[in-house]
């Protein structure tokens, strides 16, 4: 059986044709995964200053260490400078603190409460307060500062 010039033609324009477009890409194209980067950048940059306590207070300067994070999410008291006293970020009245304590320290396992107060508070409303929560029951009252 003898091949025609027509299909003999046809087969070599086919395999001149694949092997010389055919070269195997070496680069890796990075402009996708800048991208991405440059978008998570931008993100954890806008939502990096949300990140912290909501109740704006000037705490006193101290040399203390800070101390070890938790598990379980801490409860702070916060006393700003009109006095206003807030229960992680929550307005309070003072005249609720006593049940709104107890009703926390009933469904949480620590005993431990941070008070945060500004600098500008009269020391007897600090104590006041102090001696509120140490008669709830809260054993482990911690005193937060600003390291100098």
């Amino acid at each position: 059986m003898q091949i025609g010039p027509k299909a003999a033609s046809r087969s070599t324009r086919r395999q001149k044709f694949t092997s010389r477009n055919f070269v195997p890409m070496s680069e890796i194209n990075v402009t996708p995964f800048v991208d991405i980067m440059l978008v998570l950048l931008i993100i954890f940059m806008v939502a990096a200053p949300l990140l912290s306590v909501g109740v704006e207070v000037d705490l006193p300067n101290t040399q203390a260490k800070p101390l070890a994070i938790e598990k379980e999410k801490p409860l702070t008291l916060t006393m700003d400078k009109e006095s206003n006293i807030f229960i992680n970020e929550v307005q309070i009245k003072k005249e609720d603190i006593r049940t709104k304590l107890l009703a926390i320290r009933k469904e949480r396992k620590s005993d431990e409460i941070y008070l945060r107060a500004s600098k500008n508070i009269e020391y007897q409303k600090v104590a006041s307060v102090l001696a509120l929560v140490s008669n709830i029951g809260y054993s482990q009252i911690s005193l937060v500062t600003d390291v100098e």
